[in-house]
């Protein structure tokens, strides 16, 4: 060992006889004199745990980092209070943590919100992952027709089978349903009037209001009606020279209660051809497989638009149709036709990934029965009650054999939501269990599962918290036991 390097141990020994404690008599020099090298630290005990998990460079710059920072405190306190190098060390292990936390990973979704908006809304089907994979680890033909060698459309093949799928002329896809309103507006009704109901300028997630978008695509807004009553006259009247488009919008994640009355699709859409004006619908979710059929929701599917005269149709991909993040357009040719050709469509089109998941997810739907069984938002959808019941049920038992009596496991039964802004109102019984600690309290295990090896996110209400088995994927159930055991552990 170098003196210097012995004078250093010496001088942080006289500081720190008991690490535990936190110096608060010493000059800023002597403050900053304390603090250890950076490769002291990267060879503590307590950071070399991470040496395999982060590349060496970013674990470097982590401790820079959080060194400076100390610095920065230290110069700027009236009293410095000196740390030990077991707390300067913890503090990276923290930011650490942190870094990690921020990844992109795997959760478990235990929340009976089938579309988490927060949690990444639609699980895509095994066959999509499958087509997802297979085109990421080769090349494929996104863009080149095989059939006569020249440069082809990524487009080709997923139009002909949202046409076959809603009986619409033509289609394409851009990257998200706020593009393709965007898109849809730009080059329909850019510098003119687009005529539209108040009650239906909405406000999403994110923010996302129609009027702005509206706004940002060129287009005029024209409102009509009231926010609870609109009428076929309310439109008539407000159509003139420098009307361009009639627009109806979903309301998304509110539905109106009570005195309300709104005009129908096959209204409008005599309305808009008497004038020869298009009638745009954007469905927000927008369905493929018709919920109805089993009592779940008044939706229309994108078919039903568009067999009623709509002659522009957007929608999301990765909502209730179960896809990847998309914004699928369906209509009329002679207005799809300008869309393809707009020079902006190209910043907002969909990537080879995507088309992969979509398309995959799209040949599902071709097999309504199958969709149901293999579309893993279908399946939670419809999943029946007495099946989540048993679900819970034999969670509950499991939770029970490993760790009881230091957790209360009972069933009860709850409601599950479709979420995403989708079904707005809509309930699906469902049953959930019921957690409750010994000892602590549930919104500390809550937070603690949020930190185990797989995150578990589940509901916390009523002092407990509650797992709902039917967001949960195949072989999840019998990773919660272990999770659970993990989470106290560490709450010990």
């Amino acid at each position: 060992m170098t003196r210097a390097a012995r004078r250093y141990n010496e001088y942080i020994t006289f500081l720190f006889k008991d690490e535990r404690s936190i110096i608060m008599s010493v000059t800023k020099e002597e403050a900053l004199r304390s603090l250890p090298a950076v490769d002291q630290l990267l060879h503590s005990p307590e950071l070399k745990l991470y040496a395999g998990r982060f590349p060496q460079s970013l674990l470097t710059k982590i401790v820079q980092d959080t060194l400076a920072q100390i610095r920065i405190n230290y110069r700027q306190a009236a009293t410095p209070q000196v740390l030990s190098p077991t707390e300067i060390a913890a503090r990276v292990v923290a930011a650490l943590e942190a870094w990690e936390r921020l990844r992109l990973q795997p959760v478990i979704n235990a929340t009976g919100v089938v579309l988490h908006t927060n949690l990444g809304r639609a699980v895509l089907s095994d066959a999509a992952v499958t087509r997802m994979r297979d085109t990421a680890a080769t090349y494929s033909n996104l863009e080149y027709d095989l059939a006569s060698g020249a440069r082809g459309s990524r487009h080709t093949y997923v139009e002909q089978l949202l046409c076959r799928l809603t009986g619409a002329e033509a289609a394409m896809v851009v990257n998200n349903n706020a593009a393709a309103v965007w898109l849809t507006l730009r080059e329909l009704a850019r510098g003119k009037e687009v005529v539209v109901s108040r009650g239906q300028l909405v406000e999403i997630g994110g923010s996302f209001r129609v009027s702005e978008i509206m706004a940002e695509s060129g287009a005029l807004l024209r409102e009509v009606g009231t926010t609870n009553k609109t009428h076929l006259h309310d439109y008539s009247r407000a159509i003139d020279e420098d009307t361009a488009l009639l627009l109806k919008v979903h309301t998304s994640n509110f539905a109106f209660v009570g005195f309300h009355h709104e005009v129908s699709r096959e209204e409008l859409a005599t309305l808009a051809t008497t004038h020869d004006i298009p009638l745009y619908e954007d469905l927000g979710s927008g369905m493929l497989y018709d919920l109805k059929r089993h009592h779940i929701g008044n939706e229309p599917t994108v078919a039903e638009s568009v067999r009623a005269g709509v002659d522009v149709v957007s929608f999301s991909g990765d909502k209730l149709l179960g896809g990847p993040q998309a914004g699928l357009i369906v209509g009329k040719k002679r207005y799809i036709e300008r869309l393809k050709k707009n020079q902006l469509a190209r910043a907002v089109r969909i990537d080879k990934l995507s088309i992969a998941a979509l398309t995959s997810t799209l040949e599902t739907y071709l097999q309504p029965e199958r969709a149901r069984e293999e579309i893993p938002v279908l399946r939670a959808i419809l999943m029946e009650e007495q099946e989540v019941r048993r679900e819970a049920e034999a969670l509950a038992a499991d939770i029970r054999s490993k760790l009881a009596p230091a957790l209360d496991a009972s069933v009860h039964p709850t409601t599950a939501e479709v979420g995403g802004g989708s079904l707005p109102g809509v309930e699906l019984p469902s049953y959930s269990v019921r957690l409750v600690p010994r000892t602590g309290k549930a919104h500390h295990l809550e937070r603690a599962l949020r930190f185990t090896s797989k995150p578990l996110i589940g509901r916390l209400f009523d002092d407990a918290l509650w797992l709902d088995p039917r967001t949960l994927q195949a072989g999840e159930r019998e990773k919660i036991a272990p999770l659970l055991r993990e989470a106290m552990q560490a709450l010990r």
